[in-house]
Formats: structure tokens, sequence, C-alpha cells
């Protein structure tokens, strides 16, 4: 069986086909995911990831069958539609600060981390943030609204016509999800949006084929069938909720590296460093960690040769070489400390890599630490290969 997997990440969009009998990536197309930053608000360019993902689909589809549609997105994203499953509003880019306008009447709605285990983030990181903004800001175009989507159901819908939710991504630091009752949290009563809900369902769920539409415009079988869908790091979990022992923990790396702990040590989340309660695909809390690794390997090798040898790691080591965090600010265990560099005169290439290696293996280290994680079950690499992941974090 090949299953066609839209990917929509942060960064980079990609719609791959995967061999279920080998578990195996046979094909992949790949484009940059750039904001538009243009009014009403920066929001992402859904028009040019649709014709992608379109073509895509067409292009794959050729000498092969394509007997499924996977979805996976990142989070802290959603889509207000109307009854014809248009949108009402440009879906909102989680990096605009706007949200942050409203802070203080927010703040006075939004459920405490005890309800809903998800910590006070800035800009957009909130989607209850973003929803709470377009209401106030456009009041006119979210009267419209007819439903609300997490970002990898709104594909769905384009896909198949039909509407839903599903709780990873409602509980990936939203303030809409309480994962203790796996209901929606008091949040969507307070504002009135649980009419607004689409029907909550499993991610394995296949919510229906392919529409007409879609089928003349790839070839694929009218009776293509397309699954719910879930947020990316949480795709990443799934595999080893379903073949491995607790207790393990999975750090899940793209633009953001998201460390989840399944049945580690008991330790009270510090929401202030930037844990959180993830809901898993089986619907259940998993303690998590994060930072946004990928973004600051980006910025800190932009131009930079990625090449090292053994003596540049050993030089590291005896020199005793340190970045501090954090190079991106805001958001992870050190959101208010400034990057420093310590003992870094006169690198060369090669041990800057690996010193910037060492870095995102430590970050990611003590993210493991803070939310009780044992043994490293897995890493899937997205986006990231820095010293192979320093090692499996050494």
């Amino acid at each position: 069986m090949i299953v066609a997997v839209i990917d929509i990440g942060k960064t980079n969009a990609k719609v791959a086909l995967v061999d279920l009998a080998t578990l195996s990536e046979i094909a992949l197309r790949r484009v940059a995911n750039a904001p538009v930053r243009q009014a009403p608000y920066p929001h992402h360019d859904v028009e040019a990831l649709w014709t992608f993902i379109l073509n895509s689909l067409a292009d794959l589809n050729r000498g092969r069958r394509i007997d499924a549609i996977s979805i996976t997105t990142h989070g802290a994203t959603g889509a207000l539609v109307g009854a014809a499953g248009e949108l009402v509003l440009p879906v909102l880019d989680y990096e605009f600060d706007g949200p942050d306008q409203l802070a203080a009447d927010y703040d006075a709605v939004r459920p405490p981390f005890a309800e809903t285990g998800t910590p006070r983030l800035p800009i957009g990181l909130n989607l209850g943030a973003q929803f709470f903004w377009q209401q106030k800001r456009f009041p006119a175009e979210f009267a419209r609204a007819a439903a609300m989507l997490m970002y990898p159901q709104y594909w769905a819908l384009r896909l198949t016509g039909v509407a839903a939710n599903e709780v990873t991504s409602l509980g990936c630091h939203t303030d809409l999800w309480n994962p203790w009752t796996s209901d929606y949290s008091s949040l969507v009563d307070r504002m009135g949006w649980r009419r607004l809900m689409a029907p909550v369902r499993p991610a394995r769920d296949r919510l229906g084929p392919i529409l007409p539409a879609i089928s003349r415009r790839t070839g694929l079988d009218p009776q293509t069938p397309v699954f719910c869908g879930l947020h990316d790091s949480n795709a990443s979990l799934l595999p080893h909720l379903l073949s491995d022992a607790p207790p393990f923990s999975v750090a899940s790396t793209g633009t953001w590296v998201v460390s989840m702990a399944v049945g580690g040590k008991t330790t009270d989340l510090d929401p202030a460093r930037d844990t959180l309660v993830n809901v898993n695909a089986l619907g259940d809390a998993v303690p998590s960690a994060r930072f946004m690794g990928g973004r600051e390997f980006s910025l800190l090798t932009d131009g930079q040769p990625q090449e090292w040898i053994d003596d540049d790691v050993a030089a590291v080591l005896a020199r005793q070489v340190l970045l501090l965090p954090s190079t991106q600010q805001g958001s992870g265990p050190f959101p208010y400390r400034s990057a420093q560099w310590v003992n870094a005169e006169n690198l060369n290439s090669g041990q800057r890599f690996a010193a910037v290696s060492f870095y995102l293996a430590q970050m990611t280290a003590t993210c493991l630490e803070l939310i009780g994680g044992e043994a490293l079950a897995g890493i899937q690499v997205l986006g990231i290969d820095p010293l192979r992941a320093a090692i499996r974090l050494s």
C-alpha cells in the first residue's frame, strides 16, 4: 500500500510517498513555505501550498498508484472557514506579534496551566490567542465563520469536503483543550466557540474519498481515502506508541525540537520554561518540552560550511567551547537568556559546527530532564543533522 503524506512544516512543505510494506519513503516533493507579509496580517500562502499539493499528487501518481492520503502539519495554526469551506480570514502566521496587542485581555479569559497543560506563550504560539485577536480585530469576518479547524483538518476539508478536528493539534499549546477531561477547555465555552468546533475524530479516521474535482485534477482514483491527519511532532511519536514499551522518550526535530516523555519520571512541569502537555494520537496526555532548534541551527550555520572531522570535535571538548542559550528567545527552557559564546576564539568552521551541534544536544537533553524523560527511543530528523544529532545526545 502506497500512502501520500502531505507534510506542511513551518519551513518547508512536502509530499512524500511511503510504502507501508517497508515503511520506507520512495519519493518526495518539497517546496519552501514562507508566509505572505501582506494585509491584513502575515499569513500562510495556502493557495500556493494547495497548488504545490495538487501538482505533487499528480506527478507522484504517474507510474504508481496512490492508495491513500494522510496529512501532518505544524502546530499553533488553525483556520476559520465559512459555510462553503472558504476561508473567512487568512490563516495567521504564528510568528506574527499581533495577538500580543491584546495580551492583557486574553490573559483575563484564558484557562490556567493546570487545566490545559498549555503555557502562556508569546506572539501567536497559543492558537486561542490568535482566534481571540481575530475575533476582536475582525468581528464582521469572524462572525461569518461556520467552523474552526486545526491546520491538518483544513487540508483534509479541501480534499474531502468533510469538516473535522483532532486531538493532537487541539492539545498542542492551544488553550483550547483539556487533556484531563478529553474535552474542550473553559476558554472555548467562555468565548462561545464550541458551536464552531468541528466534530473531533481520531487521526486514523477515513474522512472520505477525495472530491471529484481533486480526482480530475490529479488523476487519483475517485475513491482514494483521506485520513483525518495529525500534528507533526505527534506523528513522530505515534510509531513508538504502537511498538515500544514505556518508559521512553522521543525527540522530534524540524523547525522545533519537541521532546516527549512516555512513562517517564513524575515531575512538575514548569510553564515558564516551555514545558507543556501534548496530547498524543491515542488521546493521552504526554509531558513535553521544546525549543526552536531547527530555526537556531539555520541561523547559526547560515553561510557556514556544515562539515567537521573528529579532530574538530576533540578540539571543542578539550577547549571546553560552549554556546550558551538562547539563540532564539521567547521560547524553550531558557526563554529570556541571551546567547553567549565561551572559549570560542579563532574557531575554524568544523569546530564551530561541532560546538553548535553540542549546543543543540545539550538543549534537547535539558528538555528531556525537565519532563522526566527516560532513555531516548528515537530521533526523527526532519531538518537537522548536527553531528548526527550529537551522536544521540552523547
